[in-house]
């Protein structure tokens, strides 16, 4: 995989989903002369001895507190090993890898005033792969990712562990290991380096990756159920969807037109069917994958603003030789984002699961009870369909809005965070029971088409079909259904599922 070179404040999401799955990430070379002007500027603020906040003096409530010249090596190093204290499992290592390359996009704006050899460090940690371990927890999402970063820089400085070839191995063994020099923090350094939302943007950017093919992988289980209840095709007309106007919906209703074009089983029922209309879960397809998707395409234009900016504090104005405080550090916007896409993950996965009801019951569908040949001797799909709803059920109950709680910290200096950081760890959890929702409907789907046989449906939906049926066989007798579920899982995860349609389905990317 071709190492990505992030071009301060222009990085793509298919840039930055490329560092997630693996690529090392190295900092464009014209960014060295802003982050050289920078660095000088913090020299020159430093002999004027003036008081600068993050600089010489203390932080947060301690802002008023003086720091001697002698002393400021020590006050940067002191701020990350103090605020080293996260709590919980660690975090992933793609997820911490993204969150480097974050923060190395950031610091290479020549904002924040660190010399070329801590950039340098970052940098070369990400080309040889080594993670700092990260607990998952401690972040109020303002202030920065404090307690997340501060394991990362920690690390930087020869303290704590890494992930290096899998294992968990202490830092500064680690770096040596990799021929790398533990970093000796200058003024301000320790504060630029754990300031800033990159723990939370990270973790979000990750869900949004994931959720993009979730999306995608919907609108095939959605148009596969559709078949499978010899549902109607009218809902997706494009002349309903122009006259409401939203953008997403109007995709949404092509991509589903497009998914059941040719198909025998829609024809085998277009004329005098009895039925006038079809349950939401089918009809409504549109309007609620459509908003999703409009949804998801806000999440990523806020997230991806966000990679692209600074959210260090204060921020370095070489030109002016100025340090400005402000709150880039709060990751409002992020904590919305994040709450955006937990709305849109749980709505995929109770549209679906309504559509997995619907199939299992034969007064709605038609089909033979539980999606089995032989009911009653056999159960079918009964317990998946409750699987789905328990999924669903947690889901419900993690889309509760992150942003709309705060607690102050700091003896109230920080009087209101975001809760970015949970709000946007939580996201992954959520988007796995999403992805095991979809693996149900696939499963129930194709079962249900397969009793319209020798009737078949489009080429694109038979071929999505024909995928499942190299993994998971159709179901006759009762059999262990746990094997079944996980390989179905796998198709919607890995997005193997939304690519074998043949066309390229609608996405988020802004």
């Amino acid at each position: 995989m071709s190492d990505v070179v992030l071009t301060v404040g222009e990085v793509s999401l298919i840039e930055w989903e490329a560092i997630y799955c693996g690529a090392a990430a190295r900092l464009d070379p014209a960014a060295a002369p802003r982050i050289a002007a920078s660095a000088a500027a913090v020299e020159r603020i430093v002999a004027r001895g003036a008081p600068v906040y993050g600089i010489n003096t203390g932080f947060g409530k301690l802002a008023s507190v003086r720091i001697d010249e002698a002393d400021l090596a020590a006050l940067q190093r002191n701020i990350v090993l103090s605020h080293a204290a996260g709590t919980g499992a660690p975090s992933p290592v793609p997820v911490v890898r993204l969150m480097m390359a974050l923060k190395l996009a950031s610091l290479g704006q020549g904002a924040s005033g660190v010399r070329a050899e801590t950039v340098a460090l970052l940098e070369a940690m990400l080309v040889r792969g080594l993670a700092p371990v990260v607990p998952c927890q401690g972040s109020v999402g303002a202030s920065g990712d404090l307690a997340p970063l501060a394991h990362m820089t920690a690390a930087m400085i020869g303290v704590g562990e890494i992930w290096m070839d899998g294992q968990r191995v202490a830092a500064a063994a680690a770096l040596a290991k990799a021929g790398l020099v533990p970093l000796v923090l200058g003024p301000k350094e320790g504060l630029a380096l754990l300031n800033g939302t990159q723990f939370s943007t990270a973790n979000a950017l990750t869900a949004l990756i994931g959720a993009q093919n979730l999306f995608r992988s919907a609108l095939v289980t959605g148009a596969l159920s559709t078949e499978a209840a010899k549902g109607s095709d009218t809902p997706f007309d494009p002349r309903i969807h122009a006259l409401r106007r939203h953008k997403g919906q109007i995709e949404v209703a092509a991509a589903l037109r497009e998914l059941m074009a040719g198909s025998a089983i829609r024809a085998s029922h277009s004329i005098d069917d009895p039925r006038v209309q079809d349950p939401y879960c089918l009809r409504c397809q549109p309007q609620v994958m459509g908003a999703v998707l409009d949804l998801l395409r806000q999440a990523a234009t806020t997230l991806l603003t966000e990679a692209n900016g600074v959210s260090d504090n204060p921020l370095i104005f070489p030109e002016s030789d100025e340090a400005l405080s402000g709150g880039n550090f709060h990751a409002e916007p992020v904590a919305f984002a994040a709450d955006m896409i937990a709305l849109a993950l749980c709505e995929i996965g109770s549209i679906a699961e309504r559509r997995i009801a619907m199939l299992v019951d034969p007064a709605l569908s038609g089909l033979p009870a539980f999606l089995t040949p032989h009911p009653g001797l056999n159960s079918g799909f009964m317990i998946p369909q409750v699987t789905a709803a328990a999924l669903v059920s947690e889901n419900k109950q993690m889309a509760y809005p992150a942003s709309v709680d705060s607690i102050p910290t700091s003896a109230n200096q920080e009087d209101h965070v975001s809760m970015a950081a949970h709000g946007s760890r939580r996201l992954l959890p959520m988007l796995a029971n999403a992805e095991a929702v979809l693996g149900i409907e696939l499963l129930a789907a194709a079962q249900g088409c397969e009793f319209h046989a020798p009737l078949a449906s489009s080429v694109a939906l038979e071929q999505a079909r024909g995928l499942l049926r190299t993994q998971v066989p159709a179901l006759g007798e009762d059999r262990h259904f746990h094997p079944d579920m996980e390989a179905a899982n796998a198709l919607i995860r890995s997005g193997a599922l939304a690519q074998s349609v043949g066309f390229a389905l609608p996405g988020v990317t802004p």
